[in-house]
């Protein structure tokens, strides 16, 4: 497993919060995700063979937040 912290703009609310949740915890691979509203980043712990960075933008982008990166 890895810690990835991905950088979403547009998130303002807890609304915001549970969008970004429930879509990355709906991608394979994905074992545990953390929302930071105030900091603008999800931590998430995953298998890098199963879920890769294409995947986490898709799902991000999909709901309408804007993907800024992954660290």
């Amino acid at each position: 497993m890895a810690k990835r912290i991905v950088k979403i703009g547009g998130m303002s609310c807890d609304h915001c919060k549970k969008s970004v949740t429930e879509a990355l915890e709906a991608l394979n691979g994905v074992s545990d995700v953390s929302v930071d509203l105030a900091a603008g980043t999800a931590s998430i712990d995953l298998d890098e063979a199963q879920c890769g960075e294409d995947g986490i933008r898709a799902a991000i982008e999909d709901i309408g937040f804007d993907y800024l990166g992954i660290r």
